[in-house]
């Protein structure tokens, strides 16, 4: 998992991924597995009920749809972030800087996002975080 940036003002930011890593829950490899196990090793004499096959089948399609959503998710907020990035060059930033001074000035262009870090604007020649900006106006 990759680790937060912290802005100045103290709020963390974590990218957006396409992978959840959750050790307490089963993959729908692991769910397969044991579904095929349950067939291989069940009873001639007293088969299981149909009823109960359908439903682990259709809980195997959940699975496998949300972590299609989830993968979907992740994608949009991608692009979402992008346009919202690409929306702010042109326009008056103000931005606390290091110091804790507030500063105002022309966003020129925008570092989009990644795996490992947020958006960054660069506002007269200075890489801010697009999270340490505090307000955004049209420039006149």
């Amino acid at each position: 998992m990759t680790a937060p940036v912290t802005g100045a003002g103290g709020t963390a930011y974590t990218p957006a991924s396409s992978t959840v890593d959750r050790p307490d829950q089963m993959g729908k490899d692991v769910f397969m597995k044991l579904l095929v196990a349950q067939m291989r090793y069940q009873d001639p004499g007293n088969p299981v009920d149909s009823s109960q096959m359908m439903a682990q089948t259709a809980t195997f399609s959940q699975v496998e749809k949300l972590e299609q959503l989830v993968n979907q998710n992740a994608s949009m907020l991608v692009l979402q972030e992008s346009a919202t990035a690409g929306a702010l060059v042109g326009r008056t930033a103000t931005y606390t800087d290091t110091t804790g001074a507030s500063k105002t000035g022309v966003v020129t262009a925008v570092q989009l996002a990644s795996k490992q870090s947020e958006a960054v604007a660069i506002i007269d020649g200075v890489k801010v975080q697009v999270g340490r900006l505090t307000e955004i106006s049209v420039t006149t």
